[in-house]
């Protein structure tokens, strides 16, 4: 056993947080831009593009991010293509959450009424242009309120790359316990590391509801 300091366990898992807060945001940018993309095909007129980003969200969203983390990181180098923990768990995160921002942002167009469809095509708008000046600016106000509350997912979500060996907060944890044996202060601080990092999120995204409610 290591004799550690509260102060040193509580410094190096502030070091660890940052991995998670990095992730956090890395892969939730580019889940947003997947994410956005897969919303266009999905609201298009194509039948076939619609079919296969239903396809897309529905093995994303119907299989546990865990496996989907170890297909990543141990299937690609059976295709030749070597993968560090961190890009593994980027493009993992990445690929999860572009389904779920998909089909949120997806509910969030479909909210808006159908008559702002008709009305932007009796003004010779293509499709695209009633996305971008009609729709979205309208389907953008609903989306924000569950958009960040989702950001809360992402940030817990992020414990589960410990599995293939990324250190973050969670890895860092189980680390710091095994050389301690002191779990219930070690998991304790990184349960508090946490909410602080997740209810900031959760409260902003109640008021974000509140401000940018459609009714309004």
């Amino acid at each position: 056993m290591i004799e550690f300091t509260f102060e040193q366990i509580l410094t190096n898992l502030l070091l660890a947080a940052r991995w998670t807060i990095v992730l956090s945001i890395v892969s939730f940018i580019a889940g947003g831009v997947v994410g956005f993309a897969l919303l266009v095909m999905r609201v298009s007129k194509s039948r076939l593009l619609r079919t296969v980003v239903k396809g897309y969200i529905e093995v994303f969203q119907g299989t546990p991010l865990l496996m989907q983390l170890f297909l990543v990181f141990f299937g690609l180098p059976l295709l030749g293509i070597e993968v560090s923990p961190w890009i593994a768990a980027t493009v993992g995160l990445t690929l999860f959450t572009s389904a779920y921002l998909a089909e949120i942002w997806r509910g969030c167009v479909e909210a808006v009424p159908k008559g702002q469809w008709e009305a932007s095509s009796s003004l010779a708008m293509n499709y695209f242009e009633q996305l971008r000046h009609v729709i979205l600016p309208q389907a953008a106000r609903i989306a924000v309120g569950p958009t960040v509350g989702f950001g809360v997912q992402a940030v817990k979500d992020t414990a589960l790359v410990s599995i293939i060996g990324f250190t973050e907060l969670t890895k860092a944890g189980t680390m710091i316990s095994n050389a301690t044996f002191k779990p219930f202060l070690v998991y304790g601080l990184v349960a508090v590391i946490y909410f602080v990092l997740c209810y900031p999120l959760t409260r902003y995204a109640r008021t974000l509801e509140r401000k940018w409610n459609a009714a309004r």
